[in-house]
């Protein structure tokens, strides 16, 4: 637990260093090339001499640089280090990391490839050279914790210098998310935003960036304060960026430019606001607390003193979030994909206006599940969207795209908006999104989960990210002092950290029992005796996790780390029933190259027989759906609708006819061989397959194939493989396999949970 110069790590710091260094691979981003590099010809296009083609082509027309180079969809996030996230100076190279994860986030959220560069200098004209020098590499630059007052003069010189779009997120995203809620509070507060008096604390980036974007959208009495109070005329302290926002007043303090005050916008530090400050603002105050991670003010605190107001602040955990995550992917989307010159204040103001647009709408099926425990209807506690709503991808840059044409500063302007708008919708992979949603509404509904291999050092780790995230509760079978002895080798504290998780031991629990007469009342006319169901219950740790799970002990049991698959199910399946008339089958889902593919059944029948296949089909195309995919399904096989003839391919073809007589509502067809499924070049080879495009679903004619298939995919795709999911329980239950990662562990969890 011991960091550098003797620093005490905390649990978290030391599983977000585990994270960084996870497989070997130190980091979070890495460079894949795009075109094939497989033969000598493939190597000689790609470099020389056929590199030369397109390098000819630039020098004569710079613009094609975007039709022949990657430039147009990359981003370099720059930094450096002078105000590395609330740590302070940390230096470039400490940067790193954050840098590293805005790239993430830009691939995340609408697939721009980032790149982090991290300038080992404070001073600002060779920051400013550094940068401007090797403007030509990329389509626009996120510059990022760089301190104020140099963050606005490197904007500023590198907008005059540069023709590529200049965005200081740290400025400029909090500033349009705040904007975007600002316009939708001001339509429920019934008031003009050029009428409102707004009071803005903290002048550094980012309070300055939201005061000057308010002025550009019409506000015209404001207060802006910093830690001496309100910035007026009289004051002799001022540098050039806060002097221009100096305002004539006798007021001085921070309570008084709040007495009677519409809003307040805080980019400060936790308490700066009272209640007593809250209670002397107008009617139907605005206040947006949004200092991380403690507000200047909570909303509990503003409802012991006004039940009229309209709250944001900068976290999750309360309704009305300021996230900039909603803001620079977007907004960086729509200006590559016109290769704008800039972002100027118009593209900034269609996105608030976007933003604000999108919060009227009706919320998606999937979002509003997600946040269950939230009111997601346009109103107080709802006037930003959430940051996984499916239709920021197509909606921002969209506004953005146009902001740009109409302003006059888009290098290629969009033909078709609607083609547009089907690209970007392309650009999300819907699993990945839901997968972040489930976790959402886990934060609305927290789950208890049984976790049966207790003592487990990777078991441990997940209960206690559970717990940490805010997840639910969590319960570890196993011998207590063997499970502390593990958790004083992960570093856990003596009280904060082992009172978050609850320690069973089967031979000792109060209620072992009651499971004993659950489970022996159940198998008493399947041949087992009760001292067999006492042993079982007593010594076998899926056996006693499955009778808590059953006597409603707990929400989910998690098993299989450390005992085979087929070996795990047999324990839990003589405590758990299927659902009524259901199949229980394993489904795996492999997200790979923002492509999602659901495979069944990977883990329970070896030979499903026609109608399995059929109920496999339909079971797997419903949860394809939940997770946003319209299903189109192949029933796969050797052979390709009946060449080569034979024999074992008959139930394929069964079941196909079997689908047909139930007359469902999704895309099917086989048999079919895996290569034409997935590939539309060859599946143009037979123009009566009655899929519309490559498939998603692949429904496998055994065990062995879909077992090795898809092991073979988490091995060697690069890719995610989530699974084998477990479904037709009527219990939740997952069943990981073994040797899984602490984040498989999380995501069986999450998805047996909900």
């Amino acid at each position: 637990m011991t960091g550098s110069k003797n620093r005490q790590r905390t649990h978290f710091e030391e599983e977000a260093l585990r994270y960084h260094m996870r497989d070997g691979v130190p980091g979070k981003v890495a460079l894949a090339p795009t075109k094939p590099l497989l033969t000598q010809r493939d190597l000689a296009l790609a470099y020389s001499p056929g590199v030369a083609a397109p390098c000819l082509e630039i020098a004569e027309d710079p613009a094609t640089a975007y039709d022949y180079t990657a430039k147009g969809n990359v981003v370099a996030v720059i930094s450096n280090g002078t105000a590395v996230l609330g740590l302070g100076k940390l230096g470039a190279l400490a940067s790193k990391p954050v840098m590293e994860g805005k790239a993430v986030l830009f691939k995340r959220f609408a697939d721009i490839d980032a790149v982090d560069i991290e300038v080992d200098t404070a001073d600002v004209d060779e920051f400013i050279n550094a940068v401007r020098y090797l403007g030509p590499s990329w389509g626009g630059i996120n510059l990022e914790d760089i301190g104020a007052p140099e963050c606005f003069i490197i904007e500023q010189r590198l907008k005059e210098l540069m023709d590529i779009p200049i965005f200081h997120d740290d400025q400029h995203g909090t500033a349009i998310i705040c904007a975007a809620g600002l316009i939708n509070a001001a339509d429920i507060k019934g008031c003009k935003i050029e009428d409102m008096t707004v009071v803005v604390n903290g002048a550094g980036a980012a309070g300055i960036a939201c005061l000057d974007l308010m002025i550009s959208m019409g506000v015209k009495n404001y207060y802006l304060c910093d830690r001496t109070g309100i910035i007026h005329k009289d004051r002799d302290d001022l540098n050039q960026w806060k002097s221009a926002y100096a305002v004539k007043t006798e007021r001085r303090t921070l309570g008084e430019a709040l007495e009677g005050a519409d809003v307040f916008l805080g980019l400060s530090a936790k308490g700066a606001v009272t209640k007593e400050m809250v209670k002397g603002m107008a009617k139907n105050p605005i206040i947006f607390a949004m200092a991380n991670p403690d507000p200047e003010i909570t909303p509990e605190e503003v409802a012991e003193v006004r039940d009229d107001a309209i709250v944001a602040t900068g976290r999750s955990d309360y309704n009305n979030q300021v996230n900039n995550v909603m803001g620079f992917p977007y907004i960086f989307r729509g200006a590559l994909d016109v290769r704008a010159t800039k972002i100027n204040e118009e593209m900034k103001i269609a996105a608030a206006k976007a933003l604000a647009k999108l919060a009227r709408e009706d919320v998606p099926d999937e979002v509003a599940v997600a946040y269950q425990g939230r009111k997601m209807v346009y109103g107080p506690d709802y006037i930003i969207p959430t940051p996984f709503d499916p239709r920021l991808i197509y909606t921002i840059p969209i506004a953005v795209a146009k902001a740009a044409e109409k302003s006059g500063v888009a290098g290629k302007p969009i033909e078709d908006y609607d083609e547009y708008k089907k690209r970007l919708q392309g650009r999300l992979n819907p699993t990945a999104n839901s997968m972040s949603l489930i976790f959402e509404q886990l934060h609305e509904k927290p789950k208890k989960v049984i976790f049966a291999d207790g003592e487990e050092e990777k078991t441990i780790r997940a209960a206690m990210q559970w717990v940490n995230n805010g997840y639910g509760k969590a319960i570890l079978v196993g011998r207590e002092k063997k499970i502390n002895e593990t958790m004083d080798k992960l570093g856990f504290s003596e009280t904060a950290d082992r009172e978050k998780l609850e320690i069973t031991n089967a031979s000792l629990s109060k209620k072992v029992d009651e499971y004993i007469d659950f489970l022996y009342d159940r198998l008493k006319r399947r041949g087992y005796l009760q001292r067999d169901v006492i042993r079982m219950v007593k010594n076998d740790r899926n056996t006693f996790s499955a009778c808590m799970l059953s006597c409603g002990d707990g929400d989910t049991l998690i098993t299989g780390l450390v005992r085979g698959y087929t070996r795990s199910l047999q324990d839990i399946m003589l405590v758990l029933d299927p659902k009524e008339e259901k199949t229980v089958f394993g489904m795996s889902m492999i997200l790979a190259q923002n492509r999602t593919l659901f495979m069944s059944d990977t883990n329970v029948h070896e030979v499903p027989t026609a109608e399995q296949l059929a109920d496999i089909a339909c079971m797997t195309a419903a949860k394809a759906r939940k997770f946003g995919h319209e299903p189109r399904v192949a029933i796969l096989s050797y052979s390709n609708f009946g060449m080569p003839q034979l024999e074992k391919a008959e139930r394929i073809r069964e079941a196909v006819s079997i689908l047909d007589s139930r007359k469902v509502d999704f895309e099917y067809d086989g048999e079919m061989a895996v290569d034409v499924a997935l590939n539309p070049d060859l599946m143009k080879l037979y123009p009566f397959c009655r899929l519309s495009g490559p498939a998603n679903i692949l429904i496998m004619p055994n065990l062995h194939a879909a077992n090795l298939s898809s092991k073979l995919l988490q091995q060697l795709s690069g890719g995610t493989v989530v699974g084998p999911v477990l479904e037709g329980l009527e219990k939740h239950a997952q069943i990981i396999p073994m040797g899984a990662k602490v984040s498989d562990i999380l995501n069986a969890a999450a998805l047996a949970s909900i």
